[in-house]
């Protein structure tokens, strides 16, 4: 789970994954087998212990216990410079780890977990405030062997009190939706000396991720927060004291914020680390509109942009230094999967209640009449909760999905069809922006759900209420994609509009307790090994209370599905159960899947270099990328920058 303590939606620098903000949760040895003689164990007979570097939840590590560096980065790349990019809206807070308040982008920045994962594996954790963990194999405990060494910022010891601390007050002041889920996961932590700590987990659930999981918890200081009075639910400028190789600098509240390189970081040494966290400073810059942020990359404001519009990366990088050079302009490949955006329906809604309801509104969005007319042919349709990825469902289920989701329809849980079809795929779109073969079939689909045309040309229900949706939007960007999609509704006799709010409004009504939206884009979170977060991001039992289940969906189908990824013991396995869970959740039907690309298009000014071969699982800018002081000054003596 790892990250998921925190919350992820706090401003649009998605793209970036910096070091050890949250777990890649991504595969693979190097497991020293010992005996139980000297060992804590749960049990009276001597258990079999496994002592290691690093942990993978099937299979081998790929880096050995002596490794010296990450296969992807340059172990030489120099330290310096800054690097600056954009966000969207606005912060007054340096929590990331509260619903109180709007965190500022990266303010996660500053903390380090146990573990750490890497962007060239799936399943992997390795040793980062620790040097060893120990487990049993059927994982029912571990204990981390802290570094000595380890240091927050100020100097002092990282030690097994403030693990245990850490770990005590994300689960009674944490997310609501975390505190529920580990709570039915972990028996107990206790501090078995000052650098040795101990997670005992529940019997009788599943423990295959559970050491990564609980590896994975942000840890902070105990002597700062209970000295400076903190409180973990509070927002706050008042950042928590954190290990990591990344300080905060300055701020201007709401505009921007900058983050320093920590010259007296612990861990500048360790081999997970070299070639990482080369920047001296990395600045955040914060726009009110799209727009008005392109318009500040074009002066050099900010200096590294990761393009997100088609129109812009199409016809808006030709000005000045583009086209002399300055600004580079590239596509680089990515390996990893679509994020999973879409417009979420809120199912809390009576109207949205019915599945029939929400395949008409499906089929009203032209995705193709979008890609061509408004996107330039750069996207590929968002198809599956795991697209783009080995673990998309695909074509009818074979005979081991059918045998876990059998049960579920002997239950009544899920039709029959489910065992035969292929999994439910957004529907195709002629070249005009109203499909009319697509427009019969969502009337007849209203039809039978019981909202009539009227002689208005509004739907109604038997009690009269119009059928009226509305679309939350906070990017002006957006509005060129939303107007066609309600335009198309409109025809099918739905009173439907867009409302624009800004990013504290859109904050505040899409988030626990309010959920007070109809429709709004989101992201259908997935990870590649999928863990206990399902629960917090489909799960029935938080989808009152979850930051990520903006959707609101309670399915007992789905549950179980989640129950049964959980419990896979082998990579085969897990890829089974997974597929599975696709088709349940695309049966839901509780989103209209947008688009992805399978690259990164992205413009930065000429002044950064990164390794020949990026890894497949991140773009990694802010990570291990480096600064170039000649091509920057060269750059300044141009007049191309304006810091």
């Amino acid at each position: 789970m790892g990250g998921v303590a925190a919350r992820t939606a706090q401003g649009r620098v998605a793209t970036s994954r910096l070091p050890d903000v949250q777990s890649w949760l991504l595969g693979g040895l190097g497991l020293l087998i010992v005996t139980a003689a000297a060992l804590p164990v749960r049990a009276q007979e001597a258990e079999t212990i496994i002592r290691s570097h690093g942990i993978s939840t099937f299979g081998e590590l790929k880096y050995p216990a002596d490794f010296t560096h990450l296969a992807y980065v340059n172990p030489d790349a120099p330290k310096g410079g800054e690097i600056s990019e954009w966000t969207f809206g606005g912060f007054d807070s340096m929590n990331p780890y509260s619903v109180k308040g709007r965190a500022a982008a990266l303010s996660s920045i500053m903390y380090e977990s146990i573990l750490t994962g890497t962007a060239d594996e799936i399943g992997a954790s390795y040793c980062l405030l620790c040097e060893t963990l120990e487990y049993p194999e059927d994982r029912s405990w571990v204990i981390f062997n802290l570094r000595p060494e380890a240091k927050f910022s100020d100097g002092t010891p990282v030690t097994a009190e403030d693990v245990v601390f850490s770990y005590e007050t994300f689960v009674t002041k944490g997310l609501t939706d975390f505190r529920t889920v580990f709570a039915q996961q972990v028996e107990s932590a206790e501090a078995l000396d000052s650098h040795r700590v101990r997670f005992t987990f529940k019997p009788g659930i599943p423990t295959r991720d559970l050491p990564q999981d609980v590896g994975g918890l942000p840890v902070l200081s105990k002597a700062q927060y209970e000295r400076e009075g903190l409180d973990l639910e509070e927002g706050s400028l008042k950042p928590f004291l954190g290990s990591g190789p990344y300080v905060l600098d300055r701020m201007n509240v709401g505009q921007t914020v900058v983050y320093r390189r920590n010259p007296d970081y612990w861990g500048n040494d360790l081999p997970i680390n070299r070639g990482r966290g080369n920047f001296d400073t990395i600045r955040i810059e914060y726009y009110a509109d799209y727009n008005a942020a392109f318009e500040g990359f074009k002066g050099g404001s900010y200096t590294f942009r990761n393009e997100a519009s088609s129109i812009l990366w199409a016809t808006g990088y030709d000005f000045p230094s583009v086209n002399d050079g300055h600004v580079t302009k590239v596509e680089l490949p990515s390996g990893a999967k679509a994020t999973g955006q879409g417009w979420m329906m809120n199912l809390r809604r009576e109207k949205f209640q019915d599945p029939r309801v929400r395949e008409a509104l499906g089929l009203m969005f032209n995705f193709e009449w979008s890609n061509a007319t408004l996107f330039y042919g750069l996207y590929t349709r968002v198809d599956s909760f795991w697209e783009n990825s080995y673990l998309e469902a695909e074509g009818p289920p074979s005979e081991a999905e059918v045998a876990l989701m059998k049960p579920l329809v002997d239950e009544g849980l899920l039709p029959e069809s489910i065992l035969t079809d292929p999994p439910v795929s957004p529907a195709g779109s002629g070249d005009r922006q109203l499909d009319r073969g697509n427009l019969r079939a969502a009337s007849r689909l209203l039809d039978e759900a019981g909202w009539a045309v009227g002689a208005d040309g509004l739907r109604r229900n038997a009690s009269g209420e119009v059928l009226r949706i509305e679309f939350l939007n906070d990017s002006q960007t957006f509005d060129r994609v939303i107007n066609p999609f309600i335009e198309n509704l409109r025809a099918l006799g739905i009173d439907a509009l867009m409302t624009r709010v800004d990013n504290a409004q859109m904050e505040s009504r899409t988030r626990p307790p309010s959920y007070d939206f109809d429709i709004t884009t989101g992201n259908a979170r997935t990870n590649y090994i999928s863990g206990s977060e399902l629960k917090q991001y489909y799960g029935s039992e938080t989808a009152d209370v979850s930051s990520f289940n903006m959707m609101g969906l309670k399915s007992p189908a789905v549950d179980r599905m989640i129950e049964m990824v959980l419990a896979a013991e082998t990579s085969d396995e897990l890829e089974v159960a997974t597929k599975a869970l696709d088709r349940v959740l695309r049966l839901q039907r509780f989103w209209v899947p947008q688009w992805y690309k399978a690259s990164h298009t992205v413009a930065y000014y000429d002044m950064y270099e990164h390794p020949e071969e990026l890894p497949p699982y991140a773009l990694g800018e802010l990570d291990f990328w480096w600064f170039n002081p000649d091509k920057a000054e060269a750059l300044r003596a141009a007049g191309a920058l304006r810091r």
